[in-house]
């Protein structure tokens, strides 16, 4: 696992999941400090995160593939290069469409 500190470089994000099984949803850690969590997420086509909330406010940033996201009532479409602000206590959850990476970045 790649863990960053202050003023540390990730030349691309999408080495640090080299290979994704099917029927899986893989996390790690890129990055932590008293302000932002930074975690990279894949998801294989088909996979769900289910509906939950979170106690902090976050960004998810979309970096490859398509997925259907829920936030509280809205629904919308992801692709690569979709960004999105969810409040803290948010109700939201993902199905992944294709092969999907994401960057979530937690606001502590």
């Amino acid at each position: 696992m790649t863990q960053l500190t202050a003023n540390k470089i990730v030349p691309n994000l999408l080495t640090l999941i080299p290979t994704l099984p099917d029927d899986s949803i893989i996390s790690r850690s890129v990055y932590k400090d008293k302000q932002i969590k930074v975690i990279l997420f894949a998801f294989a086509a088909g996979e769900t995160l289910s509906e939950h909330t979170s106690s902090y406010a976050a960004i998810l940033h979309f970096i490859e593939g398509e997925a259907d996201v829920t936030l509280g009532e809205e629904k919308i479409s992801a692709e690569k290069g979709t960004w999105v602000h969810m409040p803290a206590n948010l109700p939201h959850s993902i199905v992944a469409k294709t092969e999907v990476q994401m960057l979530l970045l937690m606001i502590t």
